[in-house]
């Protein structure tokens, strides 16, 4: 394998293994959109669209009846002044442009020491210690409030704790010269120094942040700052906890593994602590060419089925070549192949890959506390994590999607009922694990008269248990391969589902569904025809040259539980906005959205607490 050159840069988040025959959500919408006149007019402004300004009870869609439309709301009169400021002009500018009385300030910045003791950051490439620096692609993030005291303070707007996500690492081959001097080992093996900053500036920060004379800074000696990095130790929770599957050379147990990768949504649960999404972590592994042969003659025949559906076919090469950095046991681990001679797994790493793709819980305000990777809630490639409005004596639901071409949105319901004096307990990964750990996940399907349905992935279902393509032997393989189990209960195939968020006034769920390069109304080979709930197919053209084909610009979709109740097993749904370029046709723009409002690709998706 020394002598391969590195792969060929792919976009990570433009990917899709999802063969399965089930139904798509283009279809679906289609066959909607034939049905009814979907969007009366314009849904108002864009910026009412994104983020809450009109009642949302009042768009068409999500009704009791799902054949008749509501009014659309009306546009309002004036000059939009909803959020506070005008509009900003769209630019090719590289500068930060914001609007007229507005400032802005750098908070933190990759390399930046979280302690005095590593030096300051010199960007030219010979920097090291970056096991105690910000990390690289910052991406989601959450808000922590602190009490002058240093206790936890919801209401705090002047001291908090910042969780942030590390996801990524510019290509070593074109401009990494602020990480490595020559910007990097082009080709196999990758130098062990190399390496080490690598794995270490994947994963999360957490640090301190004060308000002076009305701007925040870090606190770059606070007690609080940690980071979580690649020879992290990590602890697997819930109903995969110790089963064969997590087995690895490292943790022979099944109960332990370090780090969380490609961490690239969070969330917020309601008793204080954060959770990230790790996404597009299969990439970072390598199998070799004979591996199916090795893994099927020791009795491993089906892991090759999982493999193969989660990107890793054999003879694949890893994003960045970390396995061949020395063999020392934090390089050999991203080598996925059988090599040992062992039943189990644990004289090697193949079944590491196992151990990446939940939701990770971490306490902020407690670095003490070992991060968790949460089973229950299933594993694919998670973007983020919104939690359902909290009721006394109810279930907790958390909505989470699956970040890839033709992947599916999923639902976890708590088997414990909300309980409100749990939001302030000072154990709170035990509070976590008292809600995440027990539960039932769901897969969505979508029909196209606007209801829908979450159909539990439970080895008890005759459609998973039966599965022809994958023999499922308990729960636990049914949630580390979750993406095979909603492919057995038929689950609606979607456009890349990334954030989605909770309307806090009335607990509607919204999804933003951010393109999809594979949609075709005559697909071939892995394409996939529109449906109800991804119903277009066009071309993007710039001046005469056609850029992109499918699904382009992506929509935001939403959701409506039955009865309101976060575990209800029935929903109906309505697309809440299309994104398009405000200058293309009707047929594109079918929002009507304005040039001050088209937008493309939606991705990260929040309520603030004060939307209704």
């Amino acid at each position: 394998m020394n002598d391969r050159t590195k792969p060929t840069k792919i976009d990570p988040d433009d990917i899709g293994h999802n063969e399965s025959a089930n139904p798509s959500f283009d279809t679906i919408l289609a066959a909607r959109l034939s049905r009814r006149n979907f969007m009366l007019g314009s849904v108002g402004t864009g910026a009412m669209a994104v983020f809450g300004g009109v009642s949302l009870g009042a768009l068409a869609g999500c009704n009791s009846d799902s054949d008749s439309v509501a009014a659309a709301p009306t546009a309002p009169t004036g000059t939009e002044t909803l959020l506070g400021f005008t509009a900003v002009s769209k630019s090719l500018a590289d500068a930060v442009v914001i609007p007229d009385g507005y400032s802005f300030s750098v908070l933190c910045a990759l390399g930046d020491p979280l302690r005095s003791a590593t030096p300051a950051y010199g960007n030219v490439g010979t920097d090291d210690d970056y096991e105690n620096r910000f990390g690289d692609h910052h991406d989601g993030m959450e808000y922590f409030g602190l009490s002058a005291a240093g206790t936890p303070d919801p209401a705090s707007s002047e001291r908090a704790l910042i969780g942030m996500n590390h996801e990524a690492t510019t290509d070593e081959t074109r401009s990494s010269f602020f990480l490595h001097a020559d910007g990097g080992t082009p080709s196999l093996p990758r130098p062990a120094a190399e390496v080490d900053k690598e794995l270490a500036i994947h994963g999360i920060s957490v640090f301190e942040i004060v308000k002076s004379g009305g701007t925040f800074a870090y606190v770059q000696d606070s007690a609080f700052n940690y980071r979580i990095h690649q020879n992290t130790p990590v602890e697997i929770h819930g109903p995969a906890r110790g089963d064969d599957l997590l087995v690895t050379q490292y943790s022979a147990a099944g109960t332990a593994t370090r780090g969380t990768l490609n961490n690239c949504g969070t969330g917020k649960t309601p008793w204080g602590t954060l959770v990230s999404g790790e996404e597009n972590w299969a990439g970072y592994f390598t199998r070799n060419a004979t591996d199916d042969a090795a893994r099927t003659a020791a009795g491993y025949a089906k892991s090759v089925t999982a493999l193969k559906r989660y990107g890793r076919a054999q003879g694949a090469t890893s994003r960045h070549g970390w396995e061949t950095g020395g063999v020392e046991d934090k390089y050999r681990r991203w080598e996925i192949s059988l090599t040992g001679a062992s039943a189990d797994g644990s004289d090697d790493y193949r079944n590491e890959l196992n151990t990446f793709g939940y939701i990770v819980e971490i306490d902020p305000y407690d670095k003490s506390m070992a991060a968790r990777k949460r089973t229950a809630l299933g594993r694919f490639a998670h973007e983020a994590a919104s939690f359902s409005i909290p009721i006394e004596g109810k279930p907790v639901a958390v909505y989470q999607g699956d970040d890839s071409r033709g992947e599916y949105i999923y639902k976890f319901v708590s088997t414990k009922n909300w309980t409100a004096a749990d939001a302030t307990r000072a154990d709170r990964l035990a509070v976590g694990s008292e809600y995440l750990d027990d539960g039932k996940l769901y897969a969505a399907k979508f029909n196209a008269d606007g209801s829908g349905e979450w159909i539990e992935l439970s080895i008890a279902n005759p459609a998973i248990a039966g599965y022809a393509t994958y023999p499922f032997a308990d729960q636990a393989d049914v949630l580390v391969n979750a993406r095979l189990a909603a492919d057995a209960v038929g689950a609606t195939k979607m456009d890349r589902p990334e954030w989605s968020a909770v309307n806090p006034a009335n607990g509607e769920v919204y999804f933003t569904l951010t393109n999809n390069s594979n949609r075709r109304l005559n697909p071939t080979g892995s394409q996939v025809a529109p449906d109800a709930a991804n119903p277009r197919v066009y071309s993007d053209v710039k001046g005469t040259s056609t850029v992109n084909t499918g699904n382009v610009n992506g929509h935001i979709l939403r959701i409506r539980e039955n009865a309101g109740e976060a575990a209800a097993t029935t929903f109906s749904w309505d697309v809440y906005l299309f994104g398009a370029e405000s200058i293309a046709n009707a047929g594109i723009n079918l929002s009507a959205i304005t040039a001050d409002q088209d937008f493309s690709s939606p991705d990260g998706l929040v309520f603030s607490a004060s939307t209704g």
